[in-house]
């Protein structure tokens, strides 16, 4: 693994890909709400809340700001929750694709998950995908506040915003570790997104490292790339 020469293009590359998250909801919120180009600190701090402290924290601390500091004549609870919430159902409908996608990858991997009991997490993110689309799409009508032509908005921002950060993570793997095959990178993607779907867990890089290197085996280079990325992560926040 090449970390100790990490390339100038791969420090740029994480920095688009750390910001990428704040960059797309200020995006959101600047068209629902027209906040000030300084709303990015309290969405960093949000992201920083959420992967940090406890899942959602974020979305409390930035209801409690949009309430003081966003000069708004009615109260910015209804955009926050529809904002999460469509950000839940894009992520579930990406992780459902990438998982038909590598379903031959995975099928390969059962015996070592299974040993591992990685297996039970893959089953428990795809329970709680299916219960919460469900869940949403039955009572649509009643959950969301905004109206069509702005869900529509803030679910293509954050199908965006998903495709890019798969993209980018590909591409930083791909930076320090060149040789691997892109099976890995596909199967890496879907591990991600289906532990990012598991609700009320703060630092799913580090729990995706972890899962990731069990899976892998310790002395895979791809454990150590994927720990340094995690570790790097946890030092921006």
């Amino acid at each position: 693994v090449r970390i100790g020469s990490a390339s100038k293009e791969f420090w740029a590359l994480f920095l688009v890909y750390y910001l990428a998250g704040p960059l797309s909801e200020f995006i959101i919120f600047r068209k629902l709400w027209a906040i000030p180009f300084s709303g990015m600190i309290p969405l960093l701090r949000k992201q920083v809340s959420n992967e940090l402290l406890l899942g959602y924290s974020g979305e409390v601390y930035f209801y409690s700001w949009a309430r003081r500091a966003a000069n708004l004549t009615t109260s910015p609870f209804g955009a926050v929750k529809d904002v999460t919430i469509l950000s839940a159902m894009i992520g579930n409908a990406v992780t459902i694709l990438l998982l038909i996608v590598s379903a031959p990858l995975l099928t390969q991997l059962l015996p070592r998950m299974n040993e591992s009991g990685d297996s039970r997490t893959i089953i428990a993110s795809f329970v709680f995908i299916m219960a919460s689309s469900l869940v949403v799409l039955f009572y649509r009508k009643k959950l969301f506040s905004l109206d069509w032509r702005e869900i529509r908005f803030v679910s293509l921002i954050h199908f965006a915003r998903i495709v890019v950060t798969i993209g980018l993570s590909a591409l930083l793997w791909h930076l320090l570790l060149p040789s691997a095959q892109l099976g890995w990178w596909l199967l890496l993607s879907t591990w991600r997104q289906l532990i990012a779907r598991l609700p009320f867990i703060a630092n799913k890089d580090v729990v995706f490292a972890a899962a990731a290197v069990f899976l892998i085996g310790r002395d895979h280079e791809i454990g150590e790339m994927l720990t340094f990325i995690a570790a790097l992560i946890v030092a921006a926040h």
